[in-house]
């Protein structure tokens, strides 16, 4: 298969919009928008992806001509000969949190990201990190937006996580532009399109000497911000800044509380389990690619974090880490900081990381089986599952249909109540919706429980 572009993994559902294109784009032109539906997709004159730096097929981290997550691993970490169907190649892996400063405290869950990307800038290992900042949308109309930080000071401002599509044009041709040793902050899906582009291209591989994951469960588009807006009552243009994930001494980690701060000066808050659309799982306003993705824990980064679902750790309303290391020399200094206090990590094994993501997993193994049964766009994707229709049972099936068709109708039904300014009409349908699934997903339990499942499942 040979003459793919950009636009065909636009049409089929496969581009998530991280900009990886765009950033190697030598020809002007090129730039990364939103869509109908709010999501970021790479637009330019015809054939603009030619002028590509390094091979577009070889580097879309879609692409079915590219390398899977299990060959780039293993030419990436040759040291790390622990190995897991679910979380990959891996050094050591932890759990815990930053007990130094203030990380803890100004993180989504335990600080380690932001640690470990001030320790790189810290010990000299690197010149700047890419990662993503809040900003202002009334200037790029973008809540948030990747940006190179050179100082710690600017590391931490960026702190927290953003439920929000960006994308790397702007880092990624900063990067191929001016000499320096980078660090590179992102979900799976970007840091495989990172090293992709490493493998590809000797100046990315030479100046981006680090990559830190994100654990993933999906990308949500631009129109979850607007939804949150609608259902606490005000238009979404009055927003200044948003928290999705704001910190209450008075109920565990996982209970997620989104925090909007207007421009009149007011701060309105609301749990995500009493909105309509609240429920993770149900996957609201998912990106199509995402439904095409076997990558949780971000198996081709130096370190990979995510949030430890498991109790005890999910009922401290200060957030605990689970931490995947690959870099041997990453987990030198991670080790040196937990003999010298400054890091609260605890020692666990693969089936521990793979119980904090259980959810997440299923729906990218089982469930990415029976959805790769059910193509039909006439691309053979390359992902390290087999396409089965009969890949689990018939409820744990029919979840999957359902959540498949919420992800896919919310962006519809949202662009209509948009449109006409019927905002009760995508309030209502999105109610109506989740109370089902609620009642297919989750068969033995009960709304107090439900609360407590707002990660994939």
């Amino acid at each position: 298969m040979t003459g793919l572009a950009p636009a065909d993994f636009v049409r089929s559902g496969l581009c998530i919009g991280c900009g990886s294109c765009v950033g190697q784009a030598a020809r002007a032109g090129a730039r990364m928008c939103f869509d109908v539906d709010g999501q970021l997709r790479p637009v330019g004159p015809v054939g603009w992806h030619a002028g590509c730096v390094a091979d577009f097929e070889r580097t879309c981290p879609f692409s079915p001509l590219a390398a899977d997550e299990d060959a780039l691993a293993e030419g990436l970490f040759p040291h790390a000969q622990q190995a897991d169907a679910s979380i990959g190649r891996f050094l050591a892996a932890y759990v815990g949190f930053a007990a130094e400063a203030d990380f803890r405290t100004h993180g989504s869950s335990g600080g380690m990201v932001t640690w470990v990307a001030c320790e790189l800038l810290r010990r000299g290992l690197v010149d700047a990190v890419a990662h993503v900042h809040a900003e202002d949308p009334a200037h790029g109309r973008r809540f948030f937006r990747y940006r190179l930080s050179r100082s710690e000071t600017e590391v931490r401002a960026g702190a927290k996580s953003r439920y929000y599509p960006v994308e790397m044009s702007g880092v990624l041709q900063a990067i191929l532009r001016e000499p320096g040793r980078y660090a590179v902050v992102g979900i799976p899906c970007f840091i495989k399109a990172v090293q992709l582009l490493r493998s590809e291209h000797p100046i990315a591989r030479d100046r981006i000497r680090y990559t830190l994951g994100l654990f993933c469960g999906h990308m949500k588009s631009a129109r979850f911000v607007e939804s949150l807006a609608w259902q606490m009552g005000v238009p979404p243009e009055d927003i200044a800044s948003i928290d999705y994930r704001r910190k209450l001494p008075d109920r565990p980690a996982n209970w997620y509380n989104a925090t909007l701060t207007l421009r009149d000066g007011r701060v309105l808050d609301r749990d995500w389990w009493r909105m309509a659309d609240g429920d993770w799982g149900a996957g609201f306003f998912m990106d199509a690619a995402c439904n095409a993705c076997d990558d949780v824990v971000a198996e081709t980064a130096d370190v990979s974090f995510g949030d430890a679902w498991v109790e005890p750790w999910s009922s401290d309303w200060r957030g605990n880490n689970v931490v995947v290391v690959r870099s041997p020399e990453i987990a030198g200094f991670i080790a040196d900081a937990i003999g010298a206090g400054r890091l609260r990590l605890e020692g666990v094994d693969a089936g521990f990381v793979a119980r904090t993501q259980a959810a997440g997993l299923r729906q990218r193994r089982e469930g990415l089986a029976w959805r790769l049964s059910r193509r039909r766009d006439g691309l053979r994707l390359r992902k390290r599952v087999g396409a089965d229709a009969r890949a689990t049972g018939l409820r744990r099936r029919l979840v999957y249909r359902m959540r498949a068709a919420i992800s896919s109708w919310s962006h519809r039904v949202f662009r209509f109540a948009r449109r006409a300014g019927k905002v009760r009409v995508y309030i209502a349908w999105a109610s109506v919706v989740a109370s089902a699934y609620h009642a297919l997903a989750y068969p033995h339990g009960r709304l107090d429980k439900l609360a407590e499942r707002l990660r994939l499942r």
